[in-house]
């Protein structure tokens, strides 16, 4: 597909320079080093990439929850993010396919009787999520019985899992992976109760910026820049979009 670059420069970084939105409640795609304070990740590999290749300066602005990404854009705080593919998004959010698949699910107490992620569904069982991240849409359209708690960020999920003795905190597999092996009593279900479909976000009304960034992702699935980002931030256990999706 062959694009007027111009008109993408003004489309997606209106102001001369590319803002993107980058979220750290979710650690497989972005992380800030402590020692530095630097941002990165695949998330962060992308947006440079990206503006690298429009020839448009990028400012990186960090949120510790998705939810405040998605708050922001009524702001206009960001031309560019990355973010869960989700209904209530979409209708002010346009999408790219996704490049990375990732497993939402639940947090328990080892002694605790929940095999399945379908077990936690019952009255009276109460489940922490990070306000406004996908897992939160996601189980507030389908739980039929159990009661969301809400936390403010993902790691405040967890906190509030552990302080008010809830049933479950609902997450990103892998970071409740490194939670339940530094603490003790604790333990992630096998299986998920959804696959969360990370996608490149500009606001809806940007159509040539949408449909630039469509094609941009599925180049970067396809020639490997993804794997190797997601490789080089140590994340070597998420699931990469299959190139065959585009």
């Amino acid at each position: 597909m062959s694009f007027d670059i111009a008109a993408v420069r003004s489309d997606l970084a209106p102001g001369g320079e590319l803002r993107v939105a980058i979220n750290l409640g979710n650690p497989v795609l972005a992380q800030r080093d402590e020692a530095t304070g630097n941002l990165g990740g695949v998330s962060v590999a992308l947006a440079n990439a990206l503006a690298n290749e429009l020839g448009v300066a990028v400012k990186l602005a960090p949120y510790d929850a998705a939810g405040k990404v998605f708050a922001a854009l009524e702001e206009g705080l960001w031309d560019l993010a990355f973010l869960a593919i989700e209904p209530v998004r979409a209708e002010k959010i346009a999408f790219s396919n996704p490049y990375v698949s990732i497993d939402g699910t639940y947090l328990v107490r080892e002694e605790s009787p929940f095999q399945s992620a379908s077990d936690l569904d019952v009255q009276g069982h109460r489940i922490s999520v990070g306000r406004g991240a996908a897992y939160d849409l996601y189980l507030s359209r389908t739980l039929q019985q159990a009661e969301l708690v809400r936390g403010e960020t993902s790691a405040g999920a967890v906190d509030l899992f552990l302080e008010q003795g809830l049933e479950a905190a609902a997450g990103v597999r892998q970071p409740l992976e490194r939670f339940a092996r530094s603490a003790p009593g604790v333990r992630v279900l096998a299986d998920n109760f959804t696959e969360i479909r990370q996608a490149m976000a500009v606001p809806k009304m940007r159509k040539i910026a949408a449909e630039y960034i469509q094609d941009f992702i599925s180049r970067q699935v396809r020639n490997g820049f993804v794997a190797k980002a997601l490789a080089a931030s140590g994340q070597h256990d998420a699931r990469v979009a299959l190139p065959e999706a585009y």
